[in-house]
């Protein structure tokens, strides 16, 4: 089956994470024998704090306008029925699970392969990344889009969930399509721009298209011209193939990627392989955590109040989504501080990196936790206007506080692994903590002990629990000095060789 990370798959998943004895996170780099109130403690953490910001902001900010489209469509929906929102929100889980998680598991591959070869100033093979992404994704998301997507009603109603759910899902998910093929071909254009800290501009046209032109799009198909769920659907295809649009203009034709775009190269379609084996490993690790969201949104079929309980975990999960976006911004910087700082041979910044963004996530996710908790009532009627589904929402919210706070530390944590190189390790602790411990609990404690919706959520807690006590014990215990040696070692076994090879490109 190949290497993975330098590993043979038959060898033990420990084998690149070194256990030693505990080291605090926070001790400061440079200065390990001083007081952490010392003013250069103090200038350290203030100068890691403004680094992460300015790495995770584009991510975020670039994520949640790209995200915006679906809770602009839902919210819309909502307020046409129970029907309409369940059918759409169910469609969106299947589409999300099947489709959407694994394209972005694969680009977050790509933006590590685009970040080296940015790093090491090969700037024509960003380039070739992007359209070696393009291509691959595409063909990916053809698969998807014919197998399950285009199905969606029979594998649905074999799945036991309600036929009239089921129909309503099929036909949102088949004129969604388009947008599958808009986010395969959006999501390398995006990983190409983050590399050379371009999010700025991704923002800037990412709102144009998402916040105006979907808004309106969505207004006139689905109330103006009475389209209803058909309407969102092509709104979004719309929306995100005008992004997608902008972003190909803005690359090909700004002054500012003539190093790193150079046309189209036939060794696009080289060194698959190479790519494919970096992907693996993220996309399993991704989609082993977002997949359990999803089942639970599918899950929620299966309990009494169909319709309603559909909306009202969609619109947690909706709302769990948005939150996500600003742990997974943290979670990308942490993982490049680190990788950044131990092939530089400085293990205790590293160490230092992990201990700063744990905090600014746990602070993020009580402050949005305490805020939900306030907004039970006020923030489900952005989607619906029906007081059931408002009652149902509001109830699960204490519990979804918890998950937002577990959730932020856990998924912070996955920047650890990522720019460790322990995608491996960390998709086998995804599937021990959330197929073994979350999903199980998930489904006893809804429909054994009666807790429906609530349980669902509850058994998601468990599955983050899990999974950040066995990530946070092997990152709390790690020897970042041997670490660093190993990173160092899989970068010049496996990334140098590559570049090499592509170093003639710069001639073209």
């Amino acid at each position: 089956m190949g290497t993975m990370n330098g590993s043979k798959l038959g060898e033990p998943l420990l084998k690149d994470v070194t256990i030693d004895k505990k080291e605090p996170l926070l001790e400061s780099p440079g200065v390990q024998s001083t007081s952490k109130e010392t003013p250069e403690f103090r200038t350290w953490v203030k100068s890691e704090v403004k680094q992460q910001f300015s790495l995770a902001a584009p991510v975020i900010t670039v994520n949640l306008l790209l995200f915006a489209t679906n809770c602009v469509s839902l919210m819309f929906l909502g307020h046409l029925g129970e029907l309409s929102l369940a059918s759409a929100s169910i469609a969106m889980a299947l589409a999300t699970l099947s489709g959407y998680t694994v394209l972005m598991g694969m680009a977050t591959a790509l933006e590590t392969l685009c970040r080296q070869a940015y790093d090491q100033k090969v700037y024509p093979l960003l380039g070739i990344y992007l359209q070696q992404g393009i291509w691959i994704f595409n063909c990916v998301a053809l698969v998807l889009s014919m197998s399950i997507w285009w199905n969606m009603t029979p594998i649905l109603k074999f799945m036991g969930q309600d036929p009239r759910i089921s129909e309503g899902a099929g036909i949102y998910a088949r004129y969604l399509i388009p947008t599958l093929f808009s986010y395969a071909t959006l999501q390398p254009m995006v990983r190409f721009l983050l590399a050379q800290d371009a999010g700025l501009a991704i923002a800037i046209f990412s709102a144009i298209t998402t916040l105006c032109c979907h808004i309106s799009l969505c207004w006139l198909l689905i109330f103006k011209l009475k389209y209803g769920m058909v309407g969102a659907a092509i709104a979004s295809g719309v929306s995100e193939w005008l992004n997608v649009i902008f972003l190909a203009l803005y690359i090909g034709c700004s002054p500012k990627f003539g190093s790193t775009w150079r046309g189209f190269s036939k060794r696009a379609f080289q060194d698959v392989g190479v790519f494919l084996k970096s992907a693996m490993p993220s996309t399993a690790m991704l989609c082993m955590d977002a997949w359990t969201f999803q089942i639970v949104v599918l899950l929620s079929g299966y309990l009494p109040n169909t319709k309603a309980e559909i909306s009202a975990l969609s619109i947690c999960l909706n709302t769990l989504t948005i939150l996500y976006m600003f742990h997974y911004g943290l979670s990308a910087a942490l993982s490049m501080r680190v990788s950044s700082e131990l092939r530089a041979k400085r293990p205790a910044n590293a160490r230092g990196a992990v201990g700063v963004t744990l905090t600014l996530g746990l602070i993020e996710g009580i402050v949005v936790a305490v805020a939900l908790y306030f907004m039970r009532f006020i923030w489900p009627m952005l989607y619906t206007s029906d007081p059931k589904v408002i009652r149902f929402v509001a109830n699960i919210v204490p519990v979804l506080s918890i998950v937002a706070v577990v959730d932020a530390f856990e998924g912070t944590l996955n920047g650890v692994a990522r720019g460790c190189g322990w995608q491996l390790l960390a998709a086998c602790t995804n599937l021990v903590a959330f197929y073994g411990v979350g999903v199980p609990s998930a489904a006893v404690l809804a429909f054994v002990f009666n807790y429906r919706g609530r349980g669902l959520w509850l058994g998601v807690i468990l599955g983050l629990c899990t999974q950040a006590l066995i990530v946070g014990t092997i990152t709390f215990n790690t020897n970042w000095e041997k670490q660093s040696q190993r990173v160092r070692e899989r970068v010049q076994r496996e990334v140098l060789p590559t570049i090499a090879e592509n170093d003639e490109v710069e001639e073209e």
